[in-house]
């Protein structure tokens, strides 16, 4: 009815005899967590920091909130932003609290360079 000694022994000694199969397991299982969960993760928060140190004045913005304004300031010494909402309605924002950037705004054009646009803009108006 109850199993002898001699079974018991047998059976522990047969488990014993096979460590690596253990330890395989837990290799398998960790490179499944990787490649499921840490690698996309890290991924993601690789985007959001190079979007976020990429907002420029101009860019429309979603702050975590919900809130959706345009990007009036940016404060690259303090890691906050200025948001305006709506009409003279302006907030600062955290930068790491921006979800997304909506529309992307051209690179600000340098002075020599809006000159001659308005210099041809005359000639062609003549």
């Amino acid at each position: 009815m109850f199993s002898s000694p001699a079974y018991a022994q047998a059976a522990e000694s047969a488990q014993m005899s096979d460590p690596t199969g253990g330890f395989g397991l837990i290799i398998i299982m960790v490179a499944v967590f990787w490649f499921l969960i840490i690698r996309p993760q890290n991924k993601k928060m690789k985007e959001h920091r190079e979007m976020v140190s990429n907002v420029a004045r101009g860019d429309s913005v979603v702050t975590a909130g919900g809130l959706i304004g345009k990007v009036t300031k940016v404060k690259a010494d303090d890691n906050e932003v200025e948001v305006e909402l709506a009409d003279g309605v302006r907030v600062r924002v955290v930068k790491s609290t921006l979800s997304d950037v909506r529309a992307k705004s051209e690179p600000a054009k340098p002075a020599e360079k809006k000159a001659a646009e308005k210099k041809a803009a005359k000639k062609e108006e003549k």
